[in-house]
């Protein structure tokens, strides 16, 4: 079994299960969202939330082109 966190954009925001658990883990980046749902047209939050989901993604995925080194001394 994989032992990983998941990002609050792993998450499935249709599913009030996963919102709630989503939001009892980062309560802090839930809050800021519903602000900035409050803030921005429709459009926009999407275009933000796709771009801050990519960019977690992009962090969370390993270095592929770097293979693990072991330091000899």
């Amino acid at each position: 079994m994989k032992n990983f966190v998941r990002s609050f954009y792993d998450f499935n925001r249709d599913s009030p299960q996963e919102r709630q658990e989503r939001n009892q883990l980062y309560p802090e980046l839930a809050k800021f969202h519903i602000a900035l749902r409050e803030e921005m047209s429709e459009e926009e939050y999407q275009e933000f939330y796709r771009a801050e989901r990519e960019a977690a993604r992009n962090l969370m995925l390993p270095n592929q082109t770097n293979p693990t080194q072991w330091i000899r001394m």
